[in-house]
């Protein structure tokens, strides 16, 4: 009888999963020129790599570790610093967060964002 009962408990789990909350984030470069230095900061950590080519992309998950405000900072092909205050995040929040460079100075960010 015990066998049964943690059989269907081991089933009971692998049926149902675990579900990770995170976010799938791709930083897209239509700037005409390459991006250096791009550098995420969300609440609990940071993420970056050091160079996004014109009509590039690049992809990174993460999982929110608390609350607060994304902050996105780059370098343009003049070298000149740039910091930009981004949207929102809560911890616990999932899904998708596209951010885009229509132009060396500019971004635009689409959250895709759940509770």
């Amino acid at each position: 009888m015990r066998r049964i009962a943690a059989a269907s408990f081991v089933s009971a789990v692998f049926l149902t999963g675990c579900h990770s909350h995170y976010i799938q984030t791709t930083i897209t470069n239509h700037s005409g020129a390459d991006i250096n230095v791009v550098q995420v900061e969300y609440p609990g950590a940071t993420f970056g790599t050091q160079r996004i080519a014109n009509g590039n992309s690049f992809h990174y998950r993460f999982k929110l570790l608390g609350t607060g405000d994304l902050k996105l900072t780059w370098t343009d092909a003049s070298y000149q610093d740039h910091t930009l205050k981004g949207p929102h995040l809560n911890e616990g929040q999932e899904g998708t967060l596209v951010i885009e460079f229509p132009s060396q100075s500019q971004v635009t960010f689409q959250p895709g964002l759940k509770p």
